[in-house]
């Protein structure tokens, strides 16, 4: 906790809250990260969802902004997974409430997991990805292992519709 609050000694907003309460700057982020679950948890008036869905925007969208701007791409596969999981989440959550009512506390376990699986300190979109996306995907999308094998492909398929078209010439002349 003393390196958060010496990390963040120049965040005028924690200074502030720090000399107006004074707490140090690592119990006032941890407070405000607990508050900002209960409210998720309890989803008064709905709230849990929306609090929901902007945590699982905001951290990620700062993270690939961040990451657009780097050039290794190893973080590239982690976001990517984060958005595809994302996407589907509110997909699924659009087009059946149901899964509303059967998990209890959902928008409370979505937060969690989206925050698990978008801190790439925690590797969880790795996880998922190898566990659940990469084995479903892997029988539905073939990709060429290299642009050779892309060419090699684009000249098969030209092959074989010109010899259609030639023995369908030879045919009829």
């Amino acid at each position: 906790m003393k390196n958060f609050d010496s990390r963040y000694s120049s965040n005028k907003y924690l200074q502030q809250l720090e000399e107006r309460t004074n707490l140090p700057k690592s119990y006032i982020t941890v407070g405000l990260a607990a508050l900002y679950l209960v409210l998720i948890f309890i989803n008064v008036g709905g709230i849990g969802e929306i609090l929901s869905n902007f945590a699982g925007f905001v951290v990620p969208a700062y993270y690939s902004l961040i990451a657009i701007k780097t050039t290794t791409s190893k973080d590239d596969t982690q976001l990517l997974t984060y958005w595809i999981v994302f996407a589907f989440l509110n997909v699924i959550e659009f087009w059946s409430k149901t899964i509303l009512y059967l998990v209890p506390f959902y928008w409370f376990v979505k937060t969690v997991f989206l925050l698990y699986i978008a801190l790439p300190q925690t590797g969880g979109a790795v996880l998922v990805y190898n566990n659940v996306i990469a084995p479903v995907t892997n029988r539905y999308i073939r990709i060429p292992e290299t642009k050779s094998d892309e060419i090699r492909a684009a000249v098969d398929d030209a092959a074989v519709k010109g010899n259609a078209k030639a023995s369908g010439f030879s045919a009829h002349h």
